[in-house]
Order: structure tokens, then C-alpha cells, then sequence
């Protein structure tokens, strides 16, 4: 398989940092019938699939795949390797992600599958809208693929995932924080994003210290992610973040900051940036966790 750092003109125009882990619509097209290659469509809305998806794309449910079923975590080695061995996934394989709201939960499946180790991860620039928009086909066939071996991984949280024990440590060092919410979450009017319901935790506002950078900003209207030149200006010249800085992501459960985690990573090529999954659902309900607003 010759797609290892095989990105594409139209990408690399772009100027990012890891240009190899973005790929456009007419990639994923030319390799729809490529056994090296797996497409995984990941959304908000789980029934988006049964809809119709790419030609070939297998589904992976942000809650009922990713997720440990009773402990709030995520799912064990073992079951991460039960998972993509059964949709034809080995080590060697191309994963390529995309998902309704411009990728925003196919950057959350990126990022477990890297707590996992899995070496070859791409989002598909545009997401699924984008594809829609090209008038690409979209099926209704559930393809099945011959099991493959994959051996049980080990999991390493500790380059992207923070916890709340760093979290504080941040405030106290007063390290970058980035709020990846709405403003409105932000500044403690909402609990969750407009038009959703006002649940999952106790008390509105931020970590103290962080800056409000919604995720949306580093996409441009037809769902593709802006150029690495306008993303320096939003997060490197308008927020001050510089690519050496330790920095935590947060949101409400981890998925908008997943997104955010992406972009600094991989675009911009921060090379110390977490994820902070337990996010607003957890900060927003601790004990006397301090809180601006």
C-alpha cells in the first residue's frame, strides 16, 4: 500500500503541519475499493448511517462502541481489539474518519483510536456534508469484511488525554486552558450548546484562566478546515497560544475538543496538547472547584 504519506495536492496547499492526516472527498473516492484502507463514518446522530453512508464505510457509535459500559471511560484494550477486528481492521490499515458537524465526533473516534496506539488515522476534510453537497453516492448496504488480527493494544492516555488533577495543576501554573464551548456555555448563561437541553452539570461558567476559542472557528462554511495560515492567526496571534505551550482542550464530554486536540495537533503541529474528556460535565459538578464566569 503505497497511501502511507501519500497527502494530496489540494492538502498540502494548505501549509499544516501533518498534511498526511487530512484527505479530500476525491481520495476517499478513488480508494473506495482499496482493501488497505477503512472508512469509518462517527456522528452525533447515530442514525445518520442508516441513512446512507460512503460506499464501503463502516460504523462506529461514539457511545455504544467507544465507551466503557458502566465506568465512565473508555473501552479496554480488549474490546478496542474485538472492535476493529471485527470491521476488517488491522495495525497496517488506513483509517480514514468522517461524521456530521464538520468531523466533529470523527475527531473524537480519531482520538480514542490514538489512546490506542492505531498508527494510520485520517479525517476525511469536509465530513460527511461535504460529500453529500458533491453529490457523491450515499448507500444503504451495511458492508461486512473477513475478521482481522489485531492484537490487543496497549493503551497510553498520558500524551493526549488530561485529567482533573491537570487541570488544576494548569490553573495553579497557570498554563493555557482552551474552552472550546460556546460563548454562552463560557460564560455560565448556558450549560450546554443553544437549542440543547440545559443538562450535565451543576453550575455554568469555566476553569479559570482558559480562553474561549469555540471549536467551529477552525472551519470554514463548507465544512473543510481552514488553511494553516488562518488558523495561526485565530490561535497563535489572536489567542497568544505558541506551538511550545503545554496546552488542555476542554469542552462538555470531550467530543468539541477532540476537534480542537485535531487542529493544534496535527494542523498546526502543537506537539504537547491534551484533551480534557472529563470537560464542563465533570469540572461543572465538583465541590468547591473554583469557577469564573
Amino acid at each position: 500500500m503505497a497511501v502511507q504519506g501519500a497527502a494530496e495536492a489540494a492538502i498540502l496547499q494548505k501549509g499544516y503541519a501533518q498534511p498526511e492526516a487530512l484527505v479530500t472527498t476525491q481520495w476517499v473516492a478513488d480508494h473506495l475499493q482499496d482493501p488497505g484502507v477503512r472508512v469509518v463514518e462517527s456522528d452525533e446522530d447515530v442514525l445518520l448511517y442508516e441513512v446512507g453512508h460512503v460506499p464501503g464505510a463502516v460504523k462506529i457509535d461514539w457511545h455504544t462502541d467507544l465507551q466503557d459500559p458502566v465506568i465512565r471511560d473508555y473501552l479496554n484494550p480488549e474490546a478496542f481489539a474485538r472492535l476493529v477486528r471485527a470491521k476488517g481492521i488491522s495495525p497496517g490499515t488506513t483509517v480514514v474518519f468522517y461524521g456530521d458537524k464538520n468531523n466533529w465526533w470523527a475527531c473524537y473516534a480519531f482520538w480514542v483510536f490514538k489512546l490506542f496506539g492505531h498508527q494510520d488515522c485520517r479525517i476525511m476534510d469536509g465530513g460527511r456534508a461535504r460529500w453529500a453537497t458533491e453529490g457523491r453516492p450515499l448507500v444503504k448496504d451495511v458492508p461486512t469484511y473477513p475478521e482481522t488480527p489485531y492484537p490487543v493494544p496497549t493503551r497510553n492516555d498520558a500524551p493526549i488525554r488530561a485529567f482533573r488533577e491537570d487541570v488544576e495543576e494548569h490553573v495553579r501554573s497557570r498554563k493555557p486552558l482552551v474552552d472550546v464551548r460556546s460563548p454562552q456555555e463560557y460564560t455560565g448563561e448556558k450549560l450546554h450548546m443553544p437549542d440543547y437541553p440545559q443538562e450535565g452539570a451543576l453550575r455554568g461558567g469555566h476553569v479559570p484562566g482558559a480562553r474561549n476559542v469555540p471549536w467551529a472557528q477552525a472551519v470554514r462554511d463548507d465544512g473543510t478546515f481552514k488553511s494553516a495560515a488562518e488558523l495561526r492567526q485565530i490561535y497563535l496571534e489572536r489567542e497568544g497560544l505558541k506551538p511550545e505551550d503545554e496546552v488542555i482542550a476542554y469542552c462538555r464530554i470531550g467530543e468539541r475538543s477532540s476537534h480542537t486536540w485535531f487542529v493544534l495537533s496535527y494542523l498546526l503541529g502543537f506537539p504537547n496538547v491534551r484533551n480534557y474528556d472529563g470537560s464542563w460535565t465533570e469540572w461543572g459538578n465538583l465541590v468547591r472547584a473554583p469557577i469564573e464566569r
